[in-house]
């Protein structure tokens, strides 16, 4: 079976006491073998989602001889998003468009099917379905503006699932409608009781929750009764001031898993009786937020939660259940974090993935009646675990007394003292977070010599509703000072040389670099920002003239103060930076229009600070096609070297 190439990220300098070898950036540029991984119900088939060129297919694998039952590939540019086995036989899938590395796919909303017997996909909801551009015609299906995704957990029987159909508007009401896989033929179920909403089932397979936002972006919650009886609110953020999510359903039906904000620290697990409107809080982590449901497999229903803050766990609602037990086994079995990302139907096999911060991941199928594991596949197999730097988990505190957390990677042997360092910002900036897993770009830099410094700075996400949101309009300011106090803590703990301290992020953390060298000229001695948002009264301006709530989300979280967004604009703080500055961009990036860029390189050469430029027309956010990826990543390793020492791209 033919591996993939992986995406990974490549950075790198080494101090001159300490000089490796140039760097090889095919090691981290090459692409994942696989992405997501998912057993057939039967447990016989592997489907599996692959990175090409300019998209991302699926392959589907008979386990019993490696053999390559099916495939589907899309349109250039199209990207398989998600996919789930409807069937023994039949995977539904659904696309996602992008143009850039670092932008997310966006969904086409449409749904096709692949065969694990082989055949051409069809395409079975969309608006492509008269044109057939990726699939046969289906005799009756017509082109709809709609956009659709499969409910998960919405099997209804073999030849039936349950997908949730959002009309093409700017403040759409969705629905619940119930379609054959074969045909594509579909029949009303059940219509939202509010905008934009997502549905979730009970295990037999009766919708009984639905949660969205109307233009004022506050969630709200509704829940129906198995007879299908009208919708009844649960919980109205606006109201109670806090966001409440269903997790999933005990078997009976009668008790409902709740996701729930807090006034401070994580987000809750909260069991609640329906009929008797009876909660119980069953579960709450000490620092990280609940980012995935475990269920009992064969199941969907809810057993426990995964954390990812600070490193990765699980917590059970029932530490003593045999569920627990066998999470735990296979933890102590592998020797770290593991995750069952799906099961046979009958719970015997389960395909898990064992990752770290220095392994991308590998496959296993496991056979939980034998207890024996056969290993599948790697992630990336061109990654050496143990040639990979080692991440721990940090926290220290703000000025004003908040704890921080984040992760500090240093590269293995070459002794101990301060070395250079790139603190890296991530991007978002609200709702996003780093975390303890394999990151290409921070081992990129490792292997080149430098320490890594990543901050969950206030308004990132995955530390509870509060932490994110005293990070609501404070661009440049508060969210600033954290990066500034954890530059300052690497190098009071001996980590970081200072003077030798590099700044460089993406997106919203190439807005955070250029904002570091404006207000601590002296902390650090270059700046890097790629595909950067560096001018806040345009990006508030672009946002207000997208779809209504766009421009709520910027008003809510940006600000409308033109006189203080100015203010904390890196553009308008040129004259204030003192270090060389490297900057890079796409000429069709959506999402931070090549404009910021070209505005920020104006007022630096204005101002007289160097600057070195890379732009790509034909690129989006972030650069995808391999040769810009290899030109940009190369030239980031020169200006590294250059400001504070180390190697460079191999050539």
């Amino acid at each position: 079976m033919r591996r993939g190439l992986l995406v990974g990220f490549l950075f790198g300098c080494l101090p001159p006491a300490l000089m490796a070898a140039p760097v090889n950036l095919d090691t981290f540029l090459a692409r994942d073998q696989f992405q997501q991984i998912q057993l057939s119900p039967d447990g016989s088939h592997m489907a599996a989602s692959v990175p090409l060129d300019d998209r991302t297919g699926l392959v589907i694998i008979r386990l019993a001889d490696n053999t390559v039952t099916g495939t589907f590939s899309p349109p250039g540019n199209n990207h398989v998003a998600d996919f789930s086995w409807a069937n023994r036989d039949r995977v539904l899938l659904s696309l996602g468009e992008k143009l850039g590395r670092l932008e997310q796919p966006q969904p086409t909303g449409e749904i096709y099917s692949a065969s694990a017997s082989g055949g051409r996909g069809e395409l079975l909801v969309g608006y492509r379905v008269q044109s057939n551009s990726a699939g046969t015609r289906i005799p009756g299906k017509q082109a709809e503006g709609v956009a659709a995704q499969v409910i998960a957990g919405g099997q209804v029987d073999a030849d039936h699932v349950l997908i949730r159909v959002i009309p093409f508007s700017e403040q759409p009401v969705t629905r619940v409608e119930r379609m054959n896989v074969r045909t594509g033929k579909r029949t009303l179920v059940v219509r939202a009781p509010v905008r934009r909403a997502d549905f979730l089932t009970d295990p037999a397979g009766a919708v009984r929750f639905a949660w969205g936002a109307e233009s004022d972006n506050a969630q709200k919650l509704y829940h129906r009764s198995p007879a299908g009886e009208g919708w009844t609110l649960v919980n109205d953020q606006q109201a109670s001031g806090r966001v409440e999510l269903p997790l999933g359903m005990n078997e009976a039906g009668t008790v409902a898993y709740l996701r729930v904000s807090q006034p401070l620290g994580p987000d809750a697990v909260v069991a609640w009786d329906i009929a008797s409107d009876q909660r119980r809080e069953i579960l709450r982590p000490a620092v990280g937020d609940p980012v995935r449901v475990l269920y009992r497999p064969g199941t969907r229903i809810p057993v426990g939660v995964e954390v990812a803050l600070p490193t990765p766990h699980t917590l059970f609602f029932d530490e003593a259940s045999a569920d627990a037990q066998r999470q735990r086994n296979l933890e102590t079995a592998f020797g770290g974090p593991v995750r069952v990302t799906s099961t046979s139907s009958d719970g015997r096999w389960l395909l898990v993935n064992t990752y770290s911060d220095r392994n991308p991941g590998d496959f296993y199928l496991v056979d939980s009646q034998n207890q024996k594991a056969q290993h599948l596949v790697s992630r990336a197999r061109q990654i050496d675990p143990e040639a990979m730097a080692p991440t721990r988990a940090i926290s220290l505190p703000a000025r004003d007394g908040l704890i921080l957390h984040g992760y500090l990677t240093v590269p293995a042997g070459g002794g101990e003292g301060p070395r250079p360092m790139v603190v890296l910002p991530h991007g978002g900036p609200y709702g996003i977070h780093d975390e303890w897993e394999f990151d290409g770009e921070r081992q990129l830099l490792a292997a080149a010599g430098y320490a890594v410094l990543q901050l969950n700075f206030r308004g990132s996400g995955g530390l509870g509703m509060a932490y994110q949101r005293i990070g609501a309009r404070q661009w440049g300011a508060t969210m600033q000072d954290d990066l500034t106090d954890a530059t300052h803590w690497a190098v009071a703990q001996g980590v970081a040389d200072p003077q030798r301290i590099c700044i460089y992020g993406a997106s919203y953390g190439g807005y955070a670099a250029l904002m570091g060298v404006a207000r601590e000229p002296a902390l650090y001695r270059c700046a890097a920002g790629y595909v950067g948002v560096y001018d806040l009264p345009m990006l508030h301006r672009e946002r207000a003239d997208q779809a209504r709530w766009a421009g709520k989300w910027s008003l809510e979280w940006v600000g409308d103060d033109m006189q203080q967004l100015r203010a904390r604009s890196p553009s308008a703080l040129a004259g204030q930076i003192r270090v060389p500055v490297f900057l890079a961009a796409g000429g069709e990036d959506r999402i931070a229009p090549v404009r910021h860029t070209e505005q920020m390189e104006a007022a630096l050469r204005q101002a007289g600070v160097p600057v070195t430029t890379l732009y790509r027309r034909n690129e989006g956010h972030g650069f995808y096609l391999p040769e810009n990826r290899r030109a940009y990543y190369a030239a980031l390793l020169d200006f590294l070297a250059e400001h504070i020492g180390g190697e460079r791209a191999a050539p």
